[in-house]
């Protein structure tokens, strides 16, 4: 869909909006235009799609505008023209972010109540009732998360980007090893390398780790010799006395098995993520995945009789196949097995998986809202809250992610890597580094993103790193 700007520069913040309220291949075009005028600051949308055209008008005080207020109104005049053309209003209104919980978590952080969180999405953002309880639900949990830290935490996140094999729908920067192991050896030593000195440094700089995420790719492909290294110069190179939770992300069930999972939880983790994405095996095959459902089953027997604090369970609304019938089965049956976090995603059809050029057997718009709302219901009547949610573009549906949690257990590096409630340090192959300024802004440094070139640019990455932690008078130090 063509978008054209007339007056003023904020692409961004339009077109984001476009892509959330029209769907991929939608021929038409759209006009954002904004005025200045002595006494208002006018911003008007003309849309034409499907030989129908509709026209949306905001303004604001000339003497009021700042940049939020002045995108603000751009996007609520697109909103206010898009939904004249649409079957119905969409879910989340005029938010267009991946994060809409931004806007209620400062809300309340700066003194706001649920009740005035709820009534801004609504007059403001023209979010759904169910759309917006979710959102104030969500950042209630942030607040409660930001309670629990100090100005000198922070999380860590190690990256594995390996798989046994690559799934249809997924897009991350990863290496199907298959029987190809070896990438991963020089990879693990030069990842331990950039582990002690991270470790070094944050020793010297008296920072304090909150939550540690081992993530990929799949960390379970390594070996169990492999984990085992990996772990142990985690616990020699960290100070993890104040650590809240340590998260080892095994993902796929046929990469773990009792020996891997018992040894995980020696090792000092106490989350582990099992990540079914359903449990019929014929949309399993459709999505690339080799497991099966009972497959499921025996690796979560395993992780609870090794002691984990915490499961996680991944499941994917869309997936190829499946039905609105088929997704009920999967939750129900991995409701019954009572993790503590169940994460219900929404398929997003990006660009580098297998399946943004494939696109057979998908589900209708109609089944992935039924799947949506029945996971709502369903989880909210067996006692869990929704703790923390994201949106992604080309998202099936324009709904979200949404992580789900009983008994008090959020995932601490969830909520904070979201939320970006601190300084996130990524180590390994495609990390981003999120650092906290003083200030709210946000420094961000990127580890190359294939183990190949990682491993080549590992003394420059460590270089980075230190750069994080120096004294500070050194004009260098980021924060």
């Amino acid at each position: 869909m063509e978008l054209s700007l007339r007056g003023h520069e904020d692409r961004y913040a339009v077109e984001q909006l476009q892509m959330a309220l029209f769907p991929q291949g939608t021929q038409g075009s759209a006009v954002s235009t904004l005025h200045r005028g002595a006494v208002w600051l006018t911003a008007t949308t003309r849309i034409c799609v499907g030989g129908q055209t509709a026209t949306g008008i905001r303004r604001l005080p000339a003497s009021q505008e700042t940049v939020r207020l002045r995108r603000r109104i751009l996007q609520q005049s697109y909103y206010q023209a898009a939904v004249r053309l649409l079957p119905e209003p969409p879910a989340w209104g005029a938010l267009a972010g991946v994060r809409p919980t931004k806007i209620t978590t400062r809300h309340l952080l700066e003194g706001g109540t649920p009740a005035s969180a709820d009534k801004l999405l609504k007059d403001v953002y023209y979010v759904t009732p169910q759309r917006r309880r979710l959102a104030v639900d969500c950042s209630t949990a942030t607040v409660r998360a930001a309670g629990l830290l100090t100005p000198e935490d922070l999380s860590v996140y190690i990256g594995i980007p390996f798989c046994p094999t690559r799934c249809a729908y997924c897009s991350f920067v990863s290496r199907s090893v298959g029987k190809n192991t070896g990438l991963i050896e020089p990879y693990l030593e030069a990842l331990i390398r950039e582990i002690r000195v991270v470790g070094q440094a944050l020793a010297e700089s008296g920072r304090t780790i909150r939550s540690l995420y081992i993530g990929g790719g799949t960390p379970t492909t390594l070996s169990a010799a492999q984990l085992e290294r990996l772990m142990a110069a985690v616990a020699r190179s960290f100070d993890l006395s104040r650590c809240l939770e340590y998260t080892v992300e095994g993902g796929r069930p046929d990469t773990l098995d009792r020996e891997k999972l018992a040894l995980i939880a020696q090792s000092g983790a106490d989350r582990m993520s099992i990540n079914p994405q359903t449990m019929i095996d014929t949309v399993l095959r459709a999505s690339g995945r080799p497991h099966r459902g009972e497959d499921v089953l025996r690796c979560c027997e395993a992780a609870v009789a090794a002691g984990f604090k915490a499961i996680n369970m991944d499941l994917i609304a869309g997936l190829p196949t499946d039905t609105a019938d088929g997704f009920r089965s999967s939750l129900d049956q991995v409701a019954a097995l009572a993790p503590a976090n169940i994460t219900v995603h929404t398929l997003a059809l990006k660009k580098g998986a297998d399946l943004f050029e494939k696109r057979a057997d998908l589900p209708s718009p109609q089944a992935v809202a039924e799947m949506v709302a029945y996971s709502g219901q369903r989880l909210s009547g067996l006692g869990y809250s929704p703790y923390y949610l994201y949106r992604q573009k080309y998202m099936s549906g324009s709904f979200e992610n949404v992580g789900w949690s009983r008994d008090g257990l959020d995932c601490l590096y969830n909520i904070c890597m979201m939320e970006e409630l601190h300084t996130i340090v990524s180590l390994g192959g495609g990390g981003m580094t999120k650092v906290n300024r003083p200030d709210g802004s946000l420094y961000r440094i990127h580890n190359p993103k294939f183990p190949e070139q990682y491993i080549q640019m590992l003394d420059q990455v460590l270089d980075q790193k230190r750069s994080l932690f120096r004294a500070p008078a050194d004009p260098e130090r980021k924060f």
